[in-house]
């Protein structure tokens, strides 16, 4: 079935503002600027990050209402039909609580690991969340997975395996050491066991609610966003050695240093920008992906988005070329494939098809015994 002119735009939305979310937090990461002690340090503050990320998120949430009373004042059932505001609206916003408290974990850890590795293995590494929603819809969901899906469940561990490896040999601009890189990838990778509870449940309590879009995105935003910002007033009291203390106050989170080190750079006041706008725009074209296609389109598109954030990496130098990241990069693209059946699984049965189409004929004389009966039988 050919996508609509709509369709088609939800996906390069989803592809180009998600790639820019990553590249955008990598960029504000790697920014050196004078903090609050007046020492000039990186922008260690993945917290903080989180917190814009759902600002830009509760932004969705006012974008919907804007657009409810336009179309709602026009009356003439536009409010029921515009792809904005159509969907059900009588739900209790209470049921996307949980997956908003499994976002902010998530990404909070996943921001944490980003700022100890490269763009590209953060990228990689969040297609674990396959093998971890995989086995808890097997538990929760009464699932059921094929062959095919286990098939494609040890393919993404193998090419996991194969990034891990190359992030063990591969420096990065500026790379903040071995260790530092290990324990960012397997943040990342922890991080995804969240993200994998979050969809389950996800897929258990909400996704036969037909909430708009716009709304659904909004309401995480403003549970995540009021989770974060308690979640941060202790851990600007909890002191860390580096990397994960890395700031004016030595603490795992230091929320004044973070703004004045914002207020003192351009550049990152601009990467914070991108990081609170492109949150919102991917998180819509992501769910409105999924109701107008399927999950398995997003999980696709999401996938691409690994080889833009890559090719950007390697063009501008935040990181070496490694040949065991592109063997990774493909036998998880694989992997993913499988276990959505998208592409991989149809070209494997028409291989198979085109083998028995160009097999050999019988020879004559086993035509002649089948024609004639079964010899031992003698007919």
């Amino acid at each position: 079935m050919a996508w609509s002119s709509y369709q088609k735009l939800l996906a390069l939305v989803m592809l180009v503002t998600g790639s820019f979310n990553t590249l955008s937090v990598k960029y504000a990461d790697m920014q050196e600027v004078v903090g609050q002690d007046g020492s000039i340090r990186k922008f260690n503050h993945p917290f903080m990050q989180s917190a814009f990320m759902f600002i830009g998120e509760m932004l969705c949430l006012l974008i919907f209402k804007i657009a409810f009373i336009y179309f709602n004042r026009l009356g003439d059932g536009t409010v029921d039909s515009h792809p904005l505001t159509k969907g059900s609206r009588n739900f209790n916003p209470l049921v996307l609580l949980i997956p908003a408290c499994c976002d902010l974990i998530s990404t909070s850890t996943m921001y944490v690991g980003l700022s100890l590795t490269q763009a590209s293995s953060f990228q990689m590494l969040r297609g674990s969340v396959i093998v971890f929603t995989g086995i808890l819809s097997v538990g929760f969901l009464e699932r059921k997975l094929g062959g095919r899906e286990w098939t494609g469940i040890i393919l993404v561990i193998v090419g996991l395996l194969f990034v891990g490896v190359s992030d063990l040999t591969t420096t990065n601009k500026d790379s903040p050491g071995l260790n530092s890189v290990v324990t960012g990838d397997l943040l990342i990778i922890c991080a995804q066991v969240i993200t994998a509870v979050q969809m389950v449940v996800e897929e258990k309590f909400v996704s036969g609610l037909e909430i708009p879009p716009l709304q659904a995105v909004g309401w995480e935003g403003v549970f995540g966003f009021i989770g974060i910002i308690l979640l941060m007033i202790p851990l600007n009291y909890i002191h860390a050695g580096p990397p994960f203390g890395d700031n004016s106050q030595g603490t795992i989170e230091a929320s004044l240093d973070a703004l004045v080190q914002i207020e003192n750079s351009g550049r990152l006041f601009m990467a914070v920008i991108g990081i609170t706008v492109s949150i919102a725009f991917f998180n819509y074209a992501g769910l409105s992906v999924t109701q107008q296609m399927s999950s398995t389109t997003r999980m696709v598109l999401d996938s691409l988005r690994t080889i833009v954030i890559w090719a950007f990496s390697l063009t501008f130098q935040w990181q070496e070329f490694h040949f065991l990241q592109l063997v990774g990069f493909t036998v998880l693209l694989v992997g993913m494939s499988c276990y959505n059946n998208v592409i991989i699984p149809q070209l494997i049965r028409k291989i198979i098809v085109l083998i028995g189409r160009h097999r050999p004929p019988p020879s004559d004389e086993v035509r002649v015994i089948n024609a004639a009966g079964d010899p031992e039988q003698g007919i």
